[in-house]
């Protein structure tokens, strides 16, 4: 929620984030200093998100660190509920995989602190494709790189995605991510969570598409339902790059257990909401829907079966999720109430037509 921190006083924040580092690094809170605290507008609207830059003395060493915070939102605008403490807990039984993740500091479940639980990684250096301008349009993708190095960069986004979904979740202690009230299987649970985060967050005469995909979704279920770790929210706008290198996978809102399909079909129908859906043409030099399906089973082992189920249910979780932000752009006064964006968006232009390719 990315637009609570136009009222966060950030040096009374940068206070209370050294008083409260001070004693995770064992030094006294006059050797800590929070400098350069920002609260960038880009970083999304689901969780607030502070980088700043970490500068203490330890054992007579004046030490620098970049590092992110990210903060359960006060108001919960894309979520019924929020769990940084399953975000955190995420990233660090990552750490030693093959998936580049941000080292987590420390987290806080006290509310005391900040007011919110928060945690903090380290921050990862290099440069995110935009959503916000749209990459295929405007930014540095669009602008700086040539269709060789766009086809890297799509390659080795998908690499560090396919590598979610080869870790040994069971080894590594990702149950805490089942929910067995919800269902039977994850496929059910997700179903679950998704028809009632409709219930909770929309009126459904104001969304008949996005009701006629749920009846889809629970009338069509695979009936093989094989089980990894997602991501959740599978796209290159959520990787930082290092030249063409992903150097690091973001943002853990949505990771859950199930096909690792649906991450792929996110891969892929979130970049169709954001070229298609928006009327620009993708930018030459990524690679097509074909050719990146293939890749992904090459390098996963696995095969990309009930793909078109899964790009229904992504465009549908996509489709309530701009719905939720259309509604929070009105609340703040951004849209005015008259405005069609909570329901005819690029996420649920394009998923209208996928339910007509059916």
């Amino acid at each position: 929620m990315a637009f609570a921190d136009d009222e966060r006083d950030l040096d009374e924040t940068a206070r209370k984030l050294g008083a409260w580092i001070a004693p995770q690094l064992g030094v006294a809170p006059d050797a800590v200093s929070i400098e350069d605290l920002d609260a960038p507008l880009s970083t999304g609207f689901s969780s607030d998100t502070l980088l700043f830059d970490l500068v203490y003395e330890k054992d007579g060493v004046e030490r620098h660190e970049g590092l992110v915070a990210r903060l359960e939102p006060e108001d919960f605008v894309m979520f019924p509920n929020y769990d940084v403490a399953a975000q955190a807990k995420t990233l660090q039984l990552l750490e030693d995989t093959s998936v580049p993740v941000p080292t987590v500091r420390w987290s806080e479940s006290d509310r005391s602190v900040l007011g919110v639980p928060f945690y903090v990684m380290s921050r990862v250096e290099g440069r995110i494709p935009t959503d916000n301008p749209p990459m295929h349009d405007e930014g540095w993708i669009a602008e700086d790189c040539s269709e060789a190095e766009r086809e890297a960069i799509w390659w080795n986004g998908l690499g560090a995605m396919s590598a979610v979904h080869q870790v040994d979740w069971q080894g590594l202690g990702f149950d805490f991510l089942a929910e067995p009230e919800r269902g039977d299987n994850a496929l059910d649970q997700q179903l679950h969570y998704w028809q009632e985060y409709f219930r909770w967050g929309m009126p459904a005469e104001r969304h008949p598409d996005i009701a006629r995909a749920l009846e889809y979704l629970e009338n069509n279920k695979p009936s093989e339902q094989p089980v990894a770790l997602c991501w959740g929210d599978s796209r290159l706008a959520n990787q930082i790059f290092d030249g063409v290198e992903c150097v690091a996978v973001l943002d853990w809102e949505m990771a859950r257990l199930g096909d690792p399909v649906q991450d792929l079909a996110w891969w892929l129908a979130s970049d169709r909401c954001f070229s298609e859906g928006l009327e620009f043409e993708r930018l030459a030099g990524f690679p097509g829907n074909e050719e990146t399906i293939e890749r992904w089973e090459q390098t996963t082992g696995r095969e990309a079966a009930h793909f078109e189920y899964y790009t229904i249910l992504a465009l549908t979780r996509f489709s309530m999720n701009m719905a939720r932000v259309g509604q929070f752009m009105k609340k703040i006064e951004i849209i005015d109430e008259e405005n069609e964006f909570d329901y005819e968006n690029f996420a649920s232009i394009t998923l209208r037509r996928a339910l007509s390719e059916l």
